[in-house]
């Protein structure tokens, strides 16, 4: 593994605050992630005191408004401390965007009482949340989904299965999209669920190719019992609640792709400067030095997207398609930023002693997860095209 820091990034931030922040977070990952980010992500390891470190320091509550114990941050700087905790270990910044989706819903549709009693703990209390919509049998096409909860008396009964959860099992609470209604997107209601419910298991970790420090599981809600003051939002509302969510979420997953792309530069960068070849470092072919220019470029392109989108949002303006065009390009240019890096690193990078594989198999989770690419290009096309025609 190349013993080169990684270059830091000259970021454009909004207030000396802002600055203030990312120094930080630069701090926290230096001292206290990336001397452990390989060993662990190669052992499996889900890093869950590094998330209590960053709850103690308010990094699990950056964009929501300081009046609900959040960090008062807006989108724009939220991402770029997403971006440099992803490009440090994409467990943890991706870790930090599930931790955020899971948040929004309480925080954009809960009632005051509820807020004022479960958020604090949620985004500053050394909690950890997860959010289940996908199931067995319907991912892409969520307004399937079959998990129901059935009304009794001053509570609801939840029985189902929910799949592709991060955190799943590790999780302190969930936000859980269940059926209470007819088929289709009206009859979706959204719960929040504690970890420790009776009746909610966890099955054995997916084994996945990437990511592997972050434990992805099936949840299995066997007769849960949850009270209506757990219910967010109104009956009916869910499917609302979670589009509402995923806009969000998927500028999230657009920013963690930036940072692994970041660190795949650098790591391609460090070893075509520090490499030599033919009696001259390699960095002094052509053919290498092109490849580098072209990483670094869809890089500034790709952060340039995402930022637009999140701008948008801070605004209060409309950013559905921008987050879709976000999360198509910055994931699609790290799946090609990740095989360059590998490629300037010849054999080295085919190895697991260099990071560039490791970030190569990160890379493709991330056209997956929050709507696959192609999910992304059916939500711009709608916006372009109006709806399809059948």
């Amino acid at each position: 593994m190349s013993d080169r820091a990684p270059r830091t990034v000259d970021r454009l931030l909004p207030t000396e605050e802002a600055q203030d922040l990312v120094a930080l977070v630069r701090d926290i990952s230096r001292r206290e992630i990336a001397p452990k980010a390989a060993e662990e992500e190669g052992a499996g390891h889900f890093p869950r005191e590094v998330f209590r470190l960053l709850s103690a320091s308010g990094l699990l509550a950056l964009p929501y408004d300081t009046a609900l114990g959040g960090g008062g941050q807006p989108y724009e700087v939220y991402l770029q401390v997403l971006e440099e905790l992803a490009a440090v270990r994409l467990t943890v910044g991706l870790g930090v965007s599930v931790h955020t989706l899971s948040c929004h819903a309480l925080a954009g549709y809960g009632s005051k009482d509820q807020q004022t009693e479960l958020l604090p703990a949620m985004l500053g209390g050394g909690l950890l949340g997860a959010y289940c919509l996908s199931e067995p049998a319907s991912g892409s096409d969520a307004a399937s989904l079959r998990t129901k909860a059935v009304r009794d008396g001053d509570h609801w009964v939840l029985t189902g299965t929910k799949a592709w959860i991060t955190h799943g099992g590790v999780a302190d609470f969930y936000t859980v999209l269940a059926r209470t209604g007819a088929d289709g997107p009206r009859g979706i209601t959204a719960f929040l669920v504690p970890g420790d419910a009776p009746g909610l298991n966890a099955a054995p970790p997916e084994k996945k190719m990437g990511m592997k420090g972050s434990p992805t599981a099936q949840l299995h809600f066997d007769g849960v019992r949850v009270a209506d003051d757990r219910r967010v939002g109104e009956e009916g509302q869910g499917f609302t609640i979670a589009l509402s969510a995923l806009d969000s979420g998927r500028l999230g997953i657009a920013s963690c792709a930036v940072g692994v792309a970041q660190a795949a530069l650098d790591e391609a960068v460090a070893y075509a400067t520090g490499r030599r070849q033919f009696g001259r470092p390699v960095a002094d072919f052509q053919g290498l030095r092109f490849l580098l220019a072209d990483m670094a470029t869809r890089i500034e392109a790709g952060r340039a997207l995402y930022l637009a989108a999140a701008r948008l949002r801070d605004a209060g303006r409309p950013f559905s398609q921008q987050a879709a065009m976000a999360k198509l390009f910055c994931t699609d240019m790290a799946m090609q930023v990740t095989i360059d890096a590998v490629q300037v690193l010849g054999g080295y990078g085919y190895t697991a002693d260099f990071p560039a594989e490791r970030y190569l198999r990160e890379a493709k989770v991330l056209q997956i997860v929050e709507g696959t690419n192609q999910i992304q290009r059916m939500v711009i096309a709608r916006h372009l095209a109006g709806p399809e025609t059948r």
